[in-house]
Formats: C-alpha cells, sequence, structure tokens
C-alpha cells in the first residue's frame, strides 16, 4: 500500500474544492446573464417564433385568396365588358 503526502492530498481536495466552486460560479453567471437579457428585453414587444409562423401562415393563405379572387373579378369584368362595352372605364 502507498503511503499519500498528506500535503498533496490536501492540496487535492483543495482543487477539487476550488473546480467545484469555479463550476457553481459559472452556472451563476450564466443564469445571471441569462435572467438580466430577459429583463432588459422584456419591456420590447417580440413574438415567438411559433407566432410568427402561424402569422406567415395566415398571410400566405390571404395572398392566394386575394390573387384567386382576383382572377375571378378580372374574369367576370372580361364577360361583362365583352357583353356591354367596347373597353373597360378608365381609373381614376
Amino acid at each position: 500500500m502507498q503511503n499519500q503526502n498528506p500535503l498533496i492530498a490536501d492540496f487535492v481536495k483543495l482543487m477539487n474544492s476550488a473546480a467545484g466552486t469555479f463550476a457553481g460560479m459559472t452556472r451563476e453567471a450564466r443564469e445571471s446573464a441569462r435572467e438580466h437579457v430577459k429583463e432588459a428585453m422584456g419591456g420590447l414587444d417580440f413574438v415567438s417564433r411559433e407566432e410568427f409562423d402561424a402569422v406567415k401562415d395566415m398571410a400566405a393563405k390571404a395572398r392566394e385568396e386575394t390573387e384567386s379572387l382576383k382572377a375571378r373579378l378580372d374574369a367576370l369584368e372580361a364577360r361583362v365588358f365583352e357583353h356591354n362595352e367596347p373597353e373597360p372605364p378608365h381609373q381614376t
């Protein structure tokens, strides 16, 4: 059995303790920084990714519907003007 030098054993214990303390300080600093960022950003009107994607999908559907309705309107106007007037009225 090997005898360990008490000075080395104490030094190893001290280093292990310091490493644990440093890891805890790092964790606390990271959490503190997150909280500060959340507080700073709290007053701003940000939306979540899910909300953004939902509104983006709604806008795309509305754009498609608008294009479809415009095509239908153009077709109806063409039929009406074909039967009633030689050319469509001028828009202002």
